[in-house]
């Protein structure tokens, strides 16, 4: 894959990522970008990067390309290979959102859960017979967790909505 041949060939010439960067007039964090499948160089990009690695576009792309009849024949073959990079990273960038959008949504089920839990005891722990030091320490934990829990679960699912909200609004 592009983000593994980037990788290997920068490592093979011995460059850093902060070499490479400089000599591509980018920063760092784009090739680091590159290099963990994050994002793709554009058609120019990948050009000037092959040239900077000593190789050719299509051993870059990881693809043995026939060899074009004209220039913009390559330009052509060359955005179409990227536009395939481009929807990997758009499906795996979904795949993302909807995880994250699961958690957030388990999240918020389980706070609720909680709290009917917690409505349906009526903290019976405080009835309990704290001379004796087992009932005592667990009296103690469950008063501590409902005291914590009732005081930032609030919060929690607040942004946990917020969150799925927002995974809604991207995808």
């Amino acid at each position: 894959m592009l983000s593994e041949n980037i990788k290997n060939l920068r490592k093979a010439k011995g460059l850093s990522q902060e070499e490479l960067a400089i000599k591509l007039n980018v920063v760092r964090q784009t090739i680091s970008k590159w290099e963990k499948g994050l994002s793709v160089p554009d058609a120019s990009m990948l050009i000037s990067l092959a040239e900077e690695l000593d190789t050719s576009v299509s051993i870059l792309l990881g693809e043995t390309v026939r060899q074009p009849d004209a220039g913009e024949s390559d330009i052509k073959s060359l955005s179409e290979k990227l536009e395939v990079i481009n929807l990997q990273l758009a499906k795996r960038s979904a795949a993302r959102i909807r995880t994250i959008r699961y958690l957030l949504i388990a999240l918020c089920v389980m706070i609720v859960a909680v709290f009917i839990a917690l409505a349906a005891m009526h903290s019976a722990y405080l009835d309990w017979d704290y001379n004796n030091p087992e009932l005592a320490v667990a009296g103690t934990i469950l008063h501590g967790f409902e005291f914590l829990f009732v005081r930032f679960a609030p919060f929690v699912l607040i942004a946990s909505i917020i969150g799925v909200v927002f995974t809604y609004k991207r995808s």
